[in-house]
């Protein structure tokens, strides 16, 4: 028979009040709650203690990677889940994760289908559904890499198994804070790529924008995902257009 295994929700945050309390609710449930905090000026301190979460502080930013490596060192349950504040496990994922819960390993990860809201519509294609992210694993035997933004698990050659059940995520729920994040997100990639010599011709620019638009309109179905299917597809060509024409701009504003 096997033992009981804990379960330790983590997640990182910077003045995420408006959204937190619903993200807490839904895995209340949970054995323990981990906030690693980037330094809110907001309630998300009081918020994550009417949960009873364990709350610290980490100031000192290296990336989106080392911050959810430092948040999993403080969990002490056998079996992590990671979220983020704009995501709420739903009662169906709840279930899944419950059952599979006594059974986890070490060879074993499981990815959540992402349900993502992009203003006002839960998005089916496009590219943005199920969205599966690895997200639930044995505390002791994966970690996310080290990467500034886009980070991700660490599984090696683990088996990975698809979990029923969403995890909402309230990807755009304000364009203008969406678009601001997809700025930031962009240069973060220019810059990490730009320290590893990486470098992108004038060409490479234009050819990955009109890729981008292309696959998330026609592809990946976006047309089915109505006006915000098109705007999506835009969006998704312009932040192409950032990413590779910042690092375009990196590496020629040396050269002066």
């Amino acid at each position: 028979m096997n033992d009981k295994k804990r379960l330790s929700v983590v997640l990182i945050t910077r003045n995420e009040s408006e959204l937190l309390f619903d993200c807490l609710s839904s895995v209340s449930w949970a054995d323990e709650i981990i906030v690693l905090d980037s330094g809110s000026s907001d309630a998300t301190e009081e918020i994550a203690q009417q949960f009873g979460a364990r709350f610290y502080q980490n100031c000192d930013w290296q990336g989106f990677g080392k911050q959810r490596q430092l948040a999993q060192s403080y969990a002490t349950g056998d079996v992590i889940l990671m979220i983020d504040a704009d995501e709420r496990v739903s009662p169906a994922l709840r279930q899944s994760i419950e059952s599979v819960l006594p059974s986890i390993d070490h060879n074993t990860v499981y990815s959540l289908g992402r349900l993502n809201l992009f203003l006002g519509r839960f998005m089916r294609h496009s590219g943005w559904y199920p969205d599966r992210v690895n997200r639930l694993y044995s505390a002791a035997h994966f970690r996310y890499n080290d990467d500034l933004v886009h980070e991700s698990l660490e599984t090696s050659h683990a088996n990975i198994v698809a979990l029923q059940g969403d995890l909402l995520h309230l990807t755009c729920r304000d364009f203008f804070d969406f678009q601001r994040k997809q700025l930031s997100y962009a240069e973060a990639w220019a810059k990490q790529r730009h320290s590893q010599s990486r470098r992108c011709s004038f060409f490479s620019i234009l050819s990955h924008t009109l890729g981008a638009f292309f696959k998330t309109w026609v592809l990946r179905a976006g047309f089915l995902d109505g006006k915000q299917g098109l705007i999506l597809a835009g969006v998704n060509a312009q932040y192409t257009f950032n990413k590779y024409a910042a690092l375009w701009a990196l590496s020629h504003q040396l050269q002066k």
